[in-house]
């Protein structure tokens, strides 16, 4: 999809917020304030009329020296793919609605680093062609539990480029709106699985609990891996856990575990606190910092 192509989606007339009270997941009213949570909060920038601020030669030079971009730029092309073929799969109009405006904000995100590395000079690899997923359902878990992965430790990371300077003000301020747009889509993934698996026969349940288990093997396979770009050369896949050494931060694994859990917490903490939030990851950090300790700072 060109950028030309890529044009607003039509947004709901109907934008009164959601009975207050209690919700019973799985319910017409979970549904609705998950939905209407996503389209409600739908920021309408424009990736051609962002104005790229000038960087230093010092700043360009970290910027376009991370290893990151090729594989953020297809991660999202294929997660704008992705989601939107699963949501031409979904009858209710309403739930189409929000997974089609998912898609729309991660295409929009592949526009957004393409027209950035542009303007900074950034060469990127010829991306690979995006294959429409033969199990749409099986992409859009694969893509949602992704993210609740990379968007964790991104609230980290780029909490810390801030902090440090590795980013200046300006390029933190032109981010900031797709950092926000990742928290808004994992916490619509995680109740789309918890409505979903509530609304489908007792039979199938078991079948979807192991295809949950069958994605997080399948994420975690990748991310001990090394992926191999186009070229042939070694790249790491797992820059969002990996990266504060490519930042040039020095701080140790458990502050960076501390600054992730607490911008997860602070990032999801804006919106309605009857929505489930994501568990799994921070749990896990949760229970692996029990056994780490910050060293003392000089």
């Amino acid at each position: 999809m060109t950028l030309e192509a890529l044009t607003f989606p039509d947004l709901p007339s109907d934008t009164t917020t959601p009975e207050p009270g209690q919700i019973r997941l799985g319910s017409e009213g979970h549904k609705k304030l998950f939905c209407h949570t996503l389209l409600t909060t739908f920021d309408p920038y424009k990736p051609a009329v962002i104005d790229w601020p000038k960087l230093t030669p010092d700043t360009l030079a970290r910027l376009t020296s991370l290893p990151i971009w090729d594989i953020a730029v297809q991660t999202e092309g294929r997660a704008g793919l992705n989601v939107a073929t699963y949501g031409e799969t979904v009858p209710n109009p309403l739930l189409r609605q929000a997974i089609a405006l998912n898609a729309f904000e991660e295409r929009r995100h592949k526009h957004v680093l393409h027209n950035m590395v542009e303007a900074y000079g950034i060469k990127l690899a010829p991306e690979p062609e995006y294959i429409v997923p033969r199990d749409p359902e099986w992409a859009f878990m694969v893509t949602g539990y992704s993210e609740c992965i990379d968007s964790f430790f991104a609230f980290g990371l780029f909490e810390t480029a801030c902090r440090s300077g590795f980013f200046p003000p300006e390029l933190v301020d032109t981010f900031e709106p797709v950092m926000r747009e990742e928290g808004r889509h994992i916490l619509f993934f995680v109740n789309w699985v918890a409505w979903y698996r509530r609304n489908m026969p007792l039979w199938r349940r078991p079948w979807f609990a192991l295809k949950i288990a069958a994605v997080w093997a399948f994420l975690v396979w990748e991310r001990i891996g090394i992926a191999k770009d186009v070229s042939g050369a070694p790249q790491d896949n797992n820059f969002t856990v990996s990266g504060a050494q490519e930042l040039g931060v020095d701080i140790s694994v458990a502050e960076l575990m501390d600054t992730c859990l607490a911008e997860n917490d602070r990032r999801l903490g804006v919106y309605d606190a009857r929505l489930l939030r994501p568990k799994f990851v921070p749990g896990m950090v949760r229970l692996a910092h029990r056994f780490m300790r910050n060293p003392e700072r000089a």
